[in-house]
C-alpha cells in the first residue's frame, strides 16, 4: 500500500556538483570543508522513560479531518479535506458546516491524496475582527497540478454564520505535483501569519535544476512569514531574514524543508517547531529560526541525501530529533505541552507518525530526548493526521482509518491523563 506523503528514492548526481569535486581537486583540500562525513556521530542519548495517557472522543463520523481551532465557548472548529468546517458545539457535531468550500477545490482521489482543506488558523484578534484563514488547493489556470490558496473569511458577528463569496485571497502559489504541499497555517507570537509549503512533489525534489529546498528564488521548500493586516493582499515585515536581496523572495521565513506539514509555537517560549516528512529513510523534528538552512534536499535528517556522501553541513541547522522508517513513516507535527491536566507532560513536545505512533521529545541540556506515550483506550490501527491546542494548552489530535478523503470514519480525541 501505498504510505501517505511517501514516495520511492530517485536520485542522479547533477553535472553541478560532479564539476565542483573536480575543480576542488586534492584531498587534503577537502578534508578542510566541513563534511558530514567528517563529523562524529551524536553520542547516544538515554531514552526517557514511557508515559501512558489517555483519550476522550470529541467528535467521530468526519470526512479525512486534517487541523481543527478553538474560537472560545468551548466551540471546536475543524477542517475535512473535502472543504467543509465542521462544528463541535456543546459537545456535538452539526450537521450544517460552518462554511464548505468543496466547489472551490481540486478534485480530489478518493484514496491516496494531499491535496484538498488542510488548514485553519484565527486572527490573533478574532474576538474583535471574527477573521481566519484557511489554506485549500484549488484547480490550476497555468498548466501545474493545482494551486495552492491561502485565504480569509470574516464570521458574521450577526448570524455567526461565513458567506463563501466573502473570500478574500491573500496568495497563492502553483504546485507541480499533488504532494508535498505543505499546508500548514499559524499565527506566530509576534502577529504574523507563518505558512509552509513543501519541495514541489515527486521524488528527491526534482524539480528545477537543483530542486527547491536550497533556491531562495521560490517559495516550495519554505516556510514564510507574512502580514496580513491590510485590504489587499499582504505586506512583507520589514524584518524577514531575506528582504533587500535580489536573488531571495522576501517573504521567505526559512528554507531547506521536504514537506514541512504541521508546525507550531511553544506558548510559553514562542520557539517554533516543525515536522518535516522525509524521502525514504528519515523523519526529523526542527526548531524553525530566522533565516534558518534545514539541509533538502542534500541531506534527509542528518543524514547525506543529494550527494549520497560528503555532503557540505557548513551553514545547516540540524534536526533536534530524527527515526527512521523501521520507526514509522511519516511525521505529523505537534505541540509543546502547556496545561494543566498532565502535569507530567509539562513543556514536553507531543508529535506523531501517521501509522498511529505517538512520541515526546524533553529537554536534556543542550539536547531532546525522545520518548514513547501508549494511549491506552484508543481504538486500535488509526492514522493520525494533525494535532491542535485549545486555549487552555490542552492537546487534540484528529485520525482517519487510512488514507485520503474517500473515508467518513475520521474522529478527534483529545488527551487526558491516564
Amino acid at each position: 500500500m501505498k504510505n501517505k506523503f511517501r514516495h520511492q528514492r530517485l536520485w542522479k548526481p547533477s553535472k553541478l556538483w560532479t564539476s565542483f569535486i573536480i575543480l576542488l581537486g586534492s584531498g587534503i583540500f577537502m578534508s578542510l570543508l566541513p563534511s558530514f562525513n567528517n563529523t562524529k556521530p551524536p553520542a547516544k542519548i538515554e531514552e526517557p522513560s514511557p508515559i501512558t495517557l489517555k483519550v476522550q472522543l470529541v467528535a467521530e463520523n468526519l470526512n479525512a479531518p486534517t487541523d481543527m481551532t478553538f474560537p472560545g465557548n468551548g466551540d471546536v472548529w475543524i477542517t475535512e479535506q473535502t472543504g467543509k468546517i465542521r462544528v463541535v458545539k456543546n459537545g456535538k457535531l452539526s450537521e450544517a458546516p460552518l462554511l464548505d468550500l468543496h466547489n472551490k477545490l481540486v478534485k480530489l482521489n478518493g484514496g491516496y491524496e494531499e491535496r484538498g482543506l488542510l488548514s485553519i488558523a484565527l486572527h490573533p484578534k478574532f474576538k474583535t475582527n471574527r477573521k481566519f484563514y484557511v489554506f485549500y488547493s484549488r484547480p490550476s489556470t497555468q498548466k501545474s497540478n493545482h494551486t495552492g490558496v491561502v485565504a480569509e473569511y470574516i464570521l458574521s458577528a450577526d448570524s455567526g454564520r461565513v458567506e463563501a463569496n466573502s473570500e478574500r485571497i491573500i496568495l497563492t502559489i502553483e504546485e507541480p505535483e499533488s504532494n508535498h504541499n505543505g499546508g500548514c497555517i499559524k499565527f506566530g507570537p509576534d502577529g504574523y501569519l507563518y505558512i509552509s509549503f513543501g519541495d514541489g512533489g515527486g521524488q528527491g525534489d526534482k524539480h528545477g535544476t537543483a530542486g527547491n529546498g536550497q533556491k531562495l528564488d521560490t517559495w516550495l521548500a519554505k516556510i514564510l512569514r507574512i502580514d496580513v493586516n491590510t485590504s489587499v493582499g499582504y505586506i512583507v515585515p520589514k524584518d524577514n531574514p531575506f528582504v533587500g536581496r535580489n536573488d531571495a523572495n522576501p517573504e521567505i521565513w526559512a528554507y531547506g524543508f521536504r514537506n514541512p506539514y504541521r508546525f507550531s509555537f511553544d506558548r510559553a517560549t514562542g520557539q517554533m517547531f516543525a515536522g518535516d516528512v522525509g524521502q525514504d529513510l528519515w523523519e526529523e523534528v526542527d526548531i524553525v529560526t530566522r533565516g534558518a538552512n534545514y539541509g533538502w534536499r542534500l541531506m534527509e535528517g542528518t543524514h547525506c541525501y543529494n550527494p549520497a556522501t560528503g555532503c557540505l553541513i557548513e551553514g545547516i541547522t540540524l534536526p533536534i530529533t530524527e527515526y527512521s522508517h523501521k520507526t514509522g513513516v511519516s511525521i505529523i507535527g505537534g505541540y509543546i505541552y502547556n496545561g494543566r491536566q498532565m502535569p507530567g507532560l509539562k513543556s514536553k513536545y507531543v508529535f506523531a507518525d501517521w501509522i498511529g505512533k505517538v512520541f515526546f521529545l524533553e529537554k536534556a541540556g543542550d539536547k531532546w530526548r525522545r520518548g514513547d506515550i501508549t494511549l491506552q483506550n484508543i481504538p486500535p490501527n488509526l492514522k493520525i493526521t494533525g494535532f491542535g491546542e485549545d486555549p487552555a494548552g490542552e492537546l487534540y489530535f484528529s485520525t482517519n482509518p487510512d488514507t485520503g478523503p474517500g473515508n467518513t470514519k475520521g474522529s478527534i480525541y483529545k488527551i487526558i491523563k491516564n
